[in-house]
């Protein structure tokens, strides 16, 4: 398992991006607000307190700050093999992100 603290400013996102082969990702908002969207799942705002996850293979479309006045912050949990490198891959080119 591999824990991550992402902080957004407000305003700030990830590119989309897809992540390590085998990794299982639970995802807990820590503070603020935050926009995700994964695969074709429409896109949803998680508040403080909420949490999501992504199976392995996901593409995460949209990972945003959903406010651009306050920063927001979330906890991600890898459930990953040790060996699969590296966790998060952003999309390159005009292809569709796989």
């Amino acid at each position: 398992m591999v824990a991550v603290v992402v902080t957004y400013p407000p305003g700030g996102k990830s590119t989309p991006h897809h992540h390590a082969g085998s990794a299982f990702i639970y995802a807990h908002v820590l503070s603020g607000a935050i926009r995700s969207q994964v695969d074709d799942e429409s896109a949803k705002v998680y508040s403080a307190g909420d949490g999501f996850y992504e199976v392995p293979g996901s593409h995460h479309r949209i990972s945003e700050n959903a406010s651009d006045k306050e920063p927001a912050s979330l906890l991600a949990i890898f459930v990953v093999d040790s060996t699969d490198a590296p966790l998060t891959i952003p999309d390159t080119g005009s292809g569709n992100g796989h």
